[in-house]
């Protein structure tokens, strides 16, 4: 792509949290997000108040060319003017502490709906429920018929 001055161009792997600073994690601890990806980003980027966004998927980076991650382009004066961020590094702290924010509540979320169990009329979840009890005792049965016969002789 030709250079344009007003678009900065940010790549998921920035957000990383399992990658140190040095291997190319641009954004605080507190910031970063666990198994990045391009839908995250976007959304995340979406939600702080970006409007003028561009997404370019399978596109990999110069450091890591291993892993087609994608990457957006996001328009500098479109995020002054939106969010109030001046320079990349603020608008990659604000979009990766959106993300992970994002991500702790999808986690509660999940744990909160595991914790419930199954919905009243959700006969597949409550079977499964159900077998797991029975599998074990089925087991237990059959351990125990072993040992049964095994006395009679």
């Amino acid at each position: 792509m030709d250079h344009n001055p007003d678009r900065i161009c940010v790549w998921p792997g920035y957000f990383d949290a399992k990658t140190s600073r040095r291997s190319g994690r641009r954004v605080p601890r507190d910031s970063s997000v666990i198994k990045p990806d391009l839908e995250g980003l976007f959304y995340a980027a979406r939600k702080v108040g970006l409007r003028k966004i561009k997404r370019e998927e399978n596109v990999s980076h110069p450091n890591r060319p291993y892993g087609k991650e994608g990457r957006l382009w996001v328009s500098s004066s479109g995020a002054k003017q939106s969010i109030g961020a001046s320079n990349k590094e603020e608008v990659l702290q604000m979009i990766g502490a959106e993300w992970r924010q994002m991500q702790k509540d999808a986690k509660q979320n999940e744990a909160q709906r595991v914790a419930e169990g199954p919905k009243a009329g959700d006969k597949r979840g409550r079977t499964q429920r159900k077998s797991r009890g029975q599998g074990n005792q089925q087991k237990q049965r059959s351990s125990f018929k072993k040992r049964s016969s095994f006395k009679k002789r």
